[in-house]
């Protein structure tokens, strides 16, 4: 399946926004048993539109930004809860409003919420798709508001979120879809091994380690709170990812500097870590057998 060319300028974007940093996720990968019904549901429950379809998948975003691509294979095993790969997508929107008119459009299509939390830097709302695959819908508060330590690293917290106070707040018109500038704020994954996932994203790709949760890391560019989040709480010890298992099949980090991209490269050639070059694209798998794109 072609990549569609993704887009980021449908909005003006604050330069502290997270597809501002230096480094950022793109677009996500997951390879669904049922297609059409996935597909349906991600059109109606978190409100992306189709944007390409292809014999092989479709491909979802927001006002003509690719997010999400999903292809199917109906014969493909279903991951293991404790295998690595997808723990969520996490689908930023605007503001506090935004979120709460999907909370409304949620309530009122009587979508089942795994959990919502207040992260201190966001507040977040959490489910699955038809095929469990995790999802975050969540909003940033301004940096204003954000505290960091010392040693640079961001204060979070898992604090309840008033949902009934959210739903209150909601603008009472009509929600068509994920409002445009809405884009992946980051990506959290299940690995085996937390050194090992400090040593990929911070050691090899460059990355900030922003916070830690106890079983969890958190890094970014840019002292955004994270971009990629990394957890053993399902997966501690596990072997690789088979190759065909439903899920998370690859995502992409874009590089808005070449020499980061460069830098960042160089290093994992020295672990020896095979990368495919694929026209501007350079793919791997990390240590778990996630796929990986790296894309300036």
């Amino acid at each position: 399946m072609k990549e569609p060319i993704a887009s980021h300028s449908t909005t003006d974007l604050a330069a502290d926004h997270t597809t501002s940093m230096p480094a950022f996720v793109e677009k996500a990968h997951l390879l669904v048993n049922d297609l059409p019904m996935v597909s349906a549901w991600y059109q109606r429950i978190v409100g992306l539109a189709p944007i390409e379809t292809s014999a092989s998948g479709e491909t979802l975003g927001v006002n003509g930004t690719p997010l999400l691509t999903l292809t199917t294979n109906r014969n493909a095993a279903r991951a293991p809860a404790n295998a690595p790969g997808l723990f969520h997508v996490a689908y930023l929107v605007p503001d506090r409003q935004e979120l709460g008119r999907w909370l409304a459009h949620a309530a009122n299509n009587s979508v089942r919420l795994q959990g919502a939390s207040d992260h201190l830097v966001s507040e977040a709302i959490y489910l699955a798709d038809p095929e469990g695959n995790g999802i975050e819908i969540y909003r940033d508060r301004p940096r204003s508001e954000w505290n960091y330590h010392a040693d640079g690293t961001v204060q979070m917290n898992t604090l309840p979120l008033d949902l009934q106070a959210l739903y209150a707040e909601a603008p009472q018109t009509g929600w068509s879809g994920l409002a445009d500038g809405s884009t992946i704020g980051h990506i959290h994954l299940q690995v085996s091994d937390i050194p090992q996932a400090d040593g990929f994203f911070r050691d090899a790709l460059g990355l900030d380690l922003m916070a830690r949760y106890p079983g969890a890391s958190f890094f970014a560019t840019g002292k955004y709170h994270h971009h990629v989040a990394a957890n053993i709480w399902n997966s501690r010890g596990a072997d690789k990812r088979r190759d065909g298992m439903t899920g998370l099949v690859d995502y992409t980090l874009r590089f808005r500097e070449a020499e980061r991209l460069a830098a960042a490269i160089a290093r994992l050639e020295e672990l020896e870590m095979p990368i495919r070059r694929d026209g501007a694209f350079h793919r791997l798998s990390d240590p778990w057998g996630i796929g990986l794109t790296l894309a300036f």
